[in-house]
C-alpha cells in the first residue's frame, strides 16, 4: 500500500552538476546545482536563483560549462554549492579546482571533474519557474579514463554523483541494468 506524502521534490536521482562562469574580473567561478539537466538532445535547462552571482555571470557572457560532479570530488562540489562567490571570491582556489579556459564557449572548464558540457545560452526566461537557462550543448569534453572503447563515456567510469532531495545526501550513481530500447523487448513476444 503507498502512503500519501503531501507535495515532496523526489524525483530521483538529479545530478549534482557544476556551472562554471567567469566573473567580471576573469575569475573563474563555481557553483553546485541540481534543479536542471537535459531539456532536449543538445540543450540543457538550469533553474537558478537570480540573487546568484553565476546567474549574473551567465547572463553576462552568455556562456557557461556544466560539468557533472564525480564520487571522487563530491566535497569540492558541495563547498562550491553552499558559499556565494560574492562573500568568497576565492571559492574555487579554496575548494581545490583547476580552470582552463574553453575553447569554445567563455567559461573555465574545471580539470577534476571528467565530464564537462561547453554551452552558449539560447534564452534566459524569467517566469513561474523563476530563473531560468536554456543552453545549447556546443561541445563535450571527457577525460580519456571515463571514454570507453566506441567512444561514449562510460557512466560506470565517470562515476557521476546523484543528489537526492528528501534526506539532502549525494550517493553514487548504481550498477547498469541493462539496455534501453532492449530490456523492454520481452513483453513484445
Amino acid at each position: 500500500m503507498k502512503r500519501s506524502l503531501g507535495v515532496k521534490a523526489w524525483l530521483y536521482p538529479m545530478p549534482v552538476l557544476v556551472i562554471g562562469t567567469y566573473n567580471d574580473d576573469g575569475t573563474p567561478d563555481a557553483m553546485t546545482m541540481a534543479w536542471g539537466g537535459l531539456c532536449d538532445y543538445d540543450k540543457v535547462a538550469l533553474n537558478l536563483d537570480e540573487a546568484h552571482l553565476t546567474s549574473d555571470n551567465v547572463a553576462k557572457r552568455m556562456a557557461f560549462t556544466l560539468a557533472v560532479a564525480d564520487g571522487a570530488h563530491i566535497a569540492e562540489a558541495d563547498y562550491v554549492g553552499t558559499v556565494s562567490g560574492r562573500d568568497v571570491p576565492d571559492k574555487v582556489a579554496r575548494a581545490g579546482l583547476h580552470a582552463a579556459k574553453s575553447e569554445h564557449v567563455d567559461a573555465p572548464v574545471f580539470e577534476e571533474f571528467p565530464v564537462t558540457l561547453e554551452c552558449k545560452v539560447l534564452e534566459l526566461q524569467h517566469g513561474v519557474a523563476g530563473f531560468r537557462v536554456i543552453g545549447q550543448i556546443v561541445n563535450t569534453l571527457a577525460d580519456a579514463s571515463v571514454v570507453d572503447e566506441t567512444g561514449e563515456v562510460d557512466a560506470a567510469k565517470a562515476d557521476g554523483a546523484i543528489f537526492e532531495t528528501a534526506g539532502r545526501a549525494y550517493f553514487r550513481t548504481g550498477e547498469k541494468l541493462g539496455g534501453a530500447w532492449e530490456l523492454g523487448q520481452k513483453f513484445n513476444k
